[in-house]
């Protein structure tokens, strides 16, 4: 595949995403395009990441001065104290506003590191390599950075948008089948907030992109970024038309919350989970209709992918469910704010539910 650059343009940045294979040895060249420079760069680079991978990102670096913190990245450690680790390396080399933290690793290790070179001095400059599909068909894209709490999730945190984004789909091929279901689950979510010819090209390929074979993945990936882009230039800060991208996740960070952010279920399980959970919902409350509802559950069906909040869950945990969508950062009066489907690629993101209304709903979902 020949290499796509696809250019973000928000009020704060200004930001190039490079989106190819084997692209990681062209970093410095990407640098220079985007005319990117720093004296030193500190690389936050998840364990799990291939060393022969960490090794390319940092021959293709500048020969300056470049540090490699290694971050076991994981919801646990999503948390201040990895952000603290950071902060202390920074302020230990004496970084510089005009210096680099380049984040090289999934969402988790994009959201800690961008949320540190958020804070860092006021404002570090930010690279992000993602090396998951999640993080790079999503959360590489927007600034969003933050850290869970027992609270809940992504409570602590900015909106930080980053110099430069370079996707390798290289990085791909070293992650385990479930890592790629819970990419997917966000390429779905943007196919049915936006757009039904994508959904569809998506019902016809879904197995081939689940197995990276090519031009499928680099459409799903491109697709999925063009539509990202166009929604966080329109609502950087999410006050309006950018919540929608909240698809199925007020349900989804209650379900990670709830299981204590266990490896039972992760991020992208947990919103594929939740599409469902909030098809469903739309469905009962006459806001989508069967015909569509049953496309999405064919879908899910064909694929094998995580479908059944019961499977998961019990009527003991519906309690918990519903005290951490209580504390949903979405929320902004005393009740639930949710976002639901009219139909494939129409959304409605102004439905506030009471409590009573999603324990009923959820109560009849954990019981079937």
């Amino acid at each position: 595949m020949s290499l796509i650059k696809l250019q973000v343009n928000t009020k704060n940045q200004k930001y190039p995403i490079f989106i190819g294979n084997n692209i990681l040895g062209k970093l410095n060249e990407f640098l220079i395009e985007s005319s990117i420079n720093f004296n030193q760069c500190l690389i936050v680079a998840d364990k799990k990441v291939p060393k022969k991978l960490i090794n390319k990102v940092f021959n293709s670096l500048p020969k300056n001065s470049v540090i490699i913190h290694y971050f076991n990245a994981s919801e646990k450690n999503k948390n201040l104290k990895s952000v603290y680790k950071i902060i202390s390396l920074l302020l230990n080399k004496n970084f510089n506003r005009n210096d680099c933290l380049i984040s090289l690793g999934g969402g988790i290790t994009g959201d800690v590191s961008g949320f540190a070179a958020s804070i860092y001095k006021r404002g570090l400059k930010f690279i992000n390599l993602p090396s998951t599909l999640l993080s790079q068909v999503d959360s590489s894209i927007g600034g969003k950075t933050g850290v869970n709490t027992p609270h809940g999730k992504n409570l602590i945190g900015s909106f930080y948008q980053p110099s430069l984004v370079v996707s390798d789909i290289n990085f791909l091929s070293s992650l385990p089948k479930r890592e790629i279901i819970c990419g997917y689950g966000e390429v779905l979510k943007h196919a049915l907030i936006n757009n039904k010819k994508f959904f569809t090209f998506l019902n016809k390929n879904g197995s081939k992109i689940l197995n990276l074979k090519s031009p499928f993945i680099e459409k799903a990936i491109y697709t999925s970024c063009l539509i990202k882009k166009k929604l966080v230039e329109t609502d950087e800060k999410e006050l309006g038309i950018r919540k929608i991208l909240n698809l199925g996740h007020t349900f989804a960070h209650a379900y990670e919350a709830t299981l204590g952010y266990s490896k039972k279920l992760n991020h992208g399980e947990a919103v594929i989970l939740g599409v469902k959970t909030a098809a469903k919902f739309s469905l009962l409350n006459k806001i989508l209709n069967i015909k569509e509802f049953k496309l999405i559950e064919n879908h899910l069906n064909d694929l094998n992918l995580p479908r059944n909040i019961n499977k998961f869950f019990s009527i003991k945990n519906l309690n918990t469910i519903l005290s951490f969508m209580k504390k949903d950062k979405k929320n902004n009066t005393k009740k639930i704010n949710l976002i639901l489907l009219k139909k494939i690629g129409s959304p409605v993101y102004k439905l506030h539910f009471n409590e009573k209304k999603i324990n009923l709903f959820l109560k009849k979902e954990l019981t079937e």
